[in-house]
């Protein structure tokens, strides 16, 4: 696995994490402690404010997960993907989108910057 796909499989592992402290392991794991998230609907900073988003969504949307689609594409620090939001039920998916992730030098998510392509409702 390169440097590349690590981080974004710690990501999606922080984002799909069951309970909070899963949640802040693996949120610590993926992100640098002054790590930012940016996308429409908010700005998330550091290992708890980024917990605290990740919370929210899961909150808004129980019993779904997000996935990779695709395959990221990447260089020098920074790996593009697209994403949809699943619902373990039944397969719908209700939201997409794809983030432009900002590696420091650790590997980690430095920041995110995400693009939401559909959302419920819109």
């Amino acid at each position: 696995m390169t440097l590349h796909e690590d981080a974004v499989a710690r990501y999606f592992t922080a984002w799909n994490a069951t309970g909070p402290e899963d949640l802040a392991t693996s949120v610590a794991a993926a992100f640098t402690e002054d790590g930012t998230y940016t996308d429409p609907l908010g700005a998330a900073a550091g290992h708890d404010g980024i917990a605290a988003a990740i919370t929210a969504a899961q909150q808004a949307f129980p019993g779904f997960t997000f996935r990779l689609t695709g395959t990221p594409d990447a260089h020098h620090h920074l790996v593009r993907f697209t994403w949809d939001l699943v619902s373990t039920a039944d397969g719908s998916s209700p939201a997409a989108g794809f983030d432009v992730i900002t590696l420091a030098d650790d590997g980690r998510i430095a920041g995110v910057a995400g693009f939401l392509d559909r959302l419920p409702g819109a």
